[in-house]
């Protein structure tokens, strides 16, 4: 190595430590830190953190208070409407003026803005998703130099490029008013969500929202690495392609390069010429074949194994130009689309390592609207959240960001697949020669970025929009369809499919989602009927329709995106809010509502099957509501201490809960049938995993992280091995669900109770059947009029179901569940429990005894203000006693927990 090393962490580009020799290596100074920023006329100026946000800034120096609380999104739209400057003054070494090249490296520009230099103009930004490199080295001066970047309001500079755009329309020209947000964003390349989508608010800011560096060097640079497992089936072998960008100040000839992977002893020189200026290098690493490869595996499925990759360059008289240490996960991933028996469409599944895999998980939106303030535990909480509620896989949806690196390397450890959209969503785009040329730079860098990581399974090319193409969202005229068609396949297949197609062979591309897939494509890439069952993946939404009746959900090949809205709980709502915004019918509420008559779809959801809390009391009424469409109030009353209202939420999350769980359970059940030529049902992908911000959303986790209802029912529901219940044609069947390898022989276990006794009444237990590996199969089926007869002559009313799958010796597999006969509301005999807790433990593993006197549907605890989640919650109470576990984020006492802790159940609103 010489006297001195240099190592730099590229945080932008995969997990990868390079180093280079002294007087060969990158000087690289960081000019993160602390900035002047101030708006056009001066009348703000203020200090700011690099990396950033306008937002942030102004919140942290007191110029404005939390943009989340009440209305701030509106009272703090004049920020998004100025143009802003950043500047910083540093000094740079007499070693780095020397330098043959000097660069400086702009991670993250958000978005639009003009950068300077010593008074000096050095380049343009107008893309949120680019790293930015501008050259620099005539303009550095010896002692003081600045640096500044001017930024132009993204809602000004969007209707700019739309007035530009004078052709014809690209719509939506903005969006529904119920998300009273800004107009154009197709037009800029930021986040879409940033101009406000249906779950969260418009705040477009403006920052350097990633790190800011300087780069000095005389020789050699790298710019971008990659590594790309390659599997030949037909010799059973793996070559690693090892991909480099390399920015170069001159020719040098007969560069050595060395690529080593001791532990599967494999090993390759190779002597290659290094061009001037920056150009791409790429080598292939045949895999000894007498050392077997540890595979990496979706979690559940097998370990997540690396190796480690040394790549070492020097020049023609040995001296070392620079190494790169990395890791390399092999694992190789098909989208299996196969005509199917009996069947009129195609197959649509993943294989990984040749195994067929269902699908289980979420929607990952942007986890906050200013980005700067999104960490990397905030990210790893999140995901955690998600393998405990047995999840495989997470769609990034192409709405929001490129996720950070700390997203895809937790991935990748975890074992989570991801889905990864490009950042296009529900829009058409314009395909102006500005517009291609900056997409192109992007989706280039990102998937160099991203290509690495094996947890990326596929790429989309957007959200939605052959399906609102197809199906004329936006009314566009006849005879215009064959121009927005034009733009469609120009943007997504001549530009982003084509730069997939050259820069990553090992992965599947989708041009939308929803998708037909391989029919879109022989469709022209935007299919009749994009949401067709029989082929590729479907988003289904219906809020008029009992979401309890199975028979209303699509038998699709796979299910991406589906759910119901609920509303967060009272410790979430708490920091924005006010006493007089926690009622059902409050401005507050109304305001924070941004899809068109979602409260009143959420009631009418409820009362399908509950009833609808009728207290005088208009705040009391509001959180048993909010119970219902997510948890209870108990009661109390708002008018005391805010402290005490630990229990704000309502009937959404049960609401919520039950739905996305009968069909999730549905979906999981079609994936070894047909009925009609439609089943083979292979994913089940939930709208949304989290929030980004406290307001009422399909999301699973609030922001901030607690858990509604629906994500502990999510641990059930997406369990390995699941026994699910349905009714048809007046006979109740039951399936065993597996997603292990091994085949099973099961029994299911049928208990009956009665509403109104904690005692069964009723057990039937099953014959044995075998339940394949990867599959689900029907283990019961009994007509409810018999089995109801045979048990104490049980009444759909005053009886419901609990059951289970055990092996011959008795040993339970996967999680108990439970059928309703009737809608609770309907329910005979059901009794207040009288729920009593006892708290137990230390401060770092908290047991609740809970104790009923009654069957108790929908039983939840809540934790208030403490942090941390219960092993179980939202449950069925069949038994007197139950013991649940609450894990605390940070250390709690006993007493402090139990001041915090109530229970309700369903009972409690009535």
């Amino acid at each position: 190595m010489g006297a001195r090393a240099f190592v730099l962490l590229l945080s932008s580009f995969g997990v990868l430590k390079v180093s280079g020799q002294f007087g060969l290596a990158p000087l690289v100074q960081s000019l993160d830190g602390e900035w002047k920023l101030w708006n056009s006329n001066k009348s703000v100026s203020l200090p700011a953190q690099v990396p950033g946000c306008v937002h942030t800034a102004l919140q942290q120096q007191g110029f404005i208070k939390d943009p989340y609380f009440r209305y701030n999104d509106l009272l703090y739209e004049w920020i998004s409407l100025e143009n802003w400057t950043y500047a910083t003054m540093f000094v740079v070494s007499k070693e780095m003026r020397s330098k043959q090249k000097v660069l400086l490296v702009l991670e993250g520009v958000d978005t639009a803005a003009s950068v300077w230099l010593n008074g000096e103009s050095v380049g343009q930004t107008d893309n949120m998703f680019r790293q930015y490199v501008f050259p620099i080295q005539d303009l550095l001066k010896d002692e003081k130099n600045v640096l500044r970047v001017d930024f132009l309001s993204p809602i000004l500079y969007a209707a700019q490029r739309r007035k530009a755009h004078s052709a014809y329309a690209v719509p939506p020209e903005c969006p529904p008013d119920v998300q009273k947000g800004q107009c154009h964003v197709n037009f800029i390349r930021k986040a879409q969500s940033s101009f406000s989508w249906d779950w969260g608010p418009s705040f477009p800011g403006a920052g350097l929202w990633k790190g800011v560096r300087l780069h000095a060097f005389d020789l050699v640079r790298l710019d971008r690495f990659a590594t790309l497992p390659l599997y030949d089936a037909n010799g059973s072998s793996w070559t690693l392609v090892v991909d480099a960008l390399v920015d170069a100040v001159q020719l040098m000839n007969a560069v050595q390069v060395t690529l080593d992977m001791p532990e599967l002893q494999s090993h390759g020189t190779f002597s290659t010429n290094i061009h001037q200026g920056n150009a791409k290098y790429s080598f292939a690493l045949r895999i000894n074949t007498g050392r077997k490869v540890k595979l990496w595996w979706p979690i559940g499925l097998g370990g997540q194994p690396f190796y480690r990759l040394l790549v070492t360059v020097c020049s023609q008289d040995g001296k070392k130009l620079f190494s790169v240490h990395s890791k390399v996960y092999f694992r190789r991933v098909e989208l299996v689309q196969e005509p199917i028996v009996s069947s009129t469409g195609l197959s649509f599944y993943f294989r990984i390592n040749g195994k067929p895999i269902f699908l289980k998980g979420s929607n990952w939106i942007p986890a906050h609207s200013f980005q700067d303030q999104v960490t990397p535990t905030t990210i790893l909480n999140l995901l955690q959240s998600a393998v405990e509620a047995n999840m495989n896989i997470l769609r990034v949806w192409g709405g929001g960001v490129y996720e950070l690196d700390a997203f895809y390397d937790a991935c990748d450890e975890l074992g989570l697949m991801v889905w990864q959209d490009f950042m296009f969503a529900c829009a058409m785009y314009p395909t102006d020669n500005d517009f291609l040329r900056t997409v192109r730079e992007e989706v280039y860098q990102q998937i160099w970025r991203l290509k690495l990581h094996p947890s990326v399974i596929v790429w989309s090319a957007n959200n939605e929009n052959e399906a609102a193409l197809a199906t004329n969202w936006f009314n566009i005229p006849g005879w215009q369809r064959t121009l927005y068609l034009k733009d469609y396949v120009t943007l997504y297949v001549d530009n982003i499919k084509a730069l997939i197609k050259q820069e990553d062979p090992t992965r599947p591309f989708l041009v939308s989602s929803p998708t037909n897939g391989a029919e879109s494509e022989q469709e022209g890439y935007v299919a009749n009927n994009p949401y067709d069952p029989r082929y590729g993946d479907t988003h289904f939404y219906s809020y008029e329709t009992d979401c309890w009746d199975w028979r209303t959900f699509p038998r699709a090949r796979l299910a991406s995106e589906y759910g119901f809205q609920s509303w967060p709980s009272l410790a979430t709502l708490l920091p924005v809010t006010m006493p007089e915004d926690l009622r059902f019918d409050s401005l507050f509420a109304s305001h924070r509502q941004h899809h068109l008559d979602g409260n009143q779809q959420m009631l009418k959801q409820s009362s399908i099957h509950y009833h609808l809390p009728n207290s005088s009391n208009p705040y009391t009424r509001f959180t048993h509501t909010l119970y219902l469409t997510q948890r209870t109030s108990g009661g109390l009353d708002i008018h005391r201490d805010p402290r005490d209202l630990r229990m704000f939420s309502g009937i959404s999350k049960v609401m919520q809960a039950q739905c996305v769980k009968i069909q999730t359970e549905f979906y999981r059940r079609s994936r070894s049938e047909l009925q009609g030529g439609l089943g083979h049902t292979m994913g089940a992908l939930y709208w949304q995993l989290n929030d980004i911000w406290q307001g009422p959303s399909w999301s699973s986790i609030e922001f901030g992280g607690k858990w509604k209802m629906l994500h502990y029912f999510a641990v059930d529901f997406f369990a390995d091995i699941l026994p699910v219940a349905f009714e048809d044609n007046g006979d109740l069947l039951i399936y065993a669900i597996s997603d292990l390898s091994p085949d099973l022989k099961l029994n299911v276990m049928v208990s009956v109770y009665k509403w109104s006794n904690l005692d069964p009444i009723c057990t039937l237990r099953s014959e044995s059947t075998v339940v394949p590996g990867g599959s689900a199969v029907p283990v019961f089926k009994r007509s409810i009029d018999v089995l109801l007869a045979g048990c104490g002559n049980c009444s759909r009313q005053s009886c419901l179901l609990s059951f289970h799958l055990e092996d011959k010796d008795g040993t339970q597999y996967g999680p108990a569940n439970h059928h309703f006969l009737c809608s609770p509301k309907d329910a005979v005999g059901l009794l207040l429990p009288n729920i009593t807790v006892k708290v137990r433990g230390d401060e770092t593993e908290l047991l609740v005894d809970v104790h009923s006197q009654a069957v108790a549907p929908f039983v939840w605890l809540d934790a208030g203000n403490v942090e941390g989640r219960f092993s179980r919650n939202g449950f069925l109470m069949l038994s007197r006693n139950k013991t649940v576990t609450f894990h605390p984020d940070r250390n709690t006492s006993v007493a402090q927990f139990s001041l915090a802790l109530t229970v309700t159940s369903l009972s409690d609103l009535y």
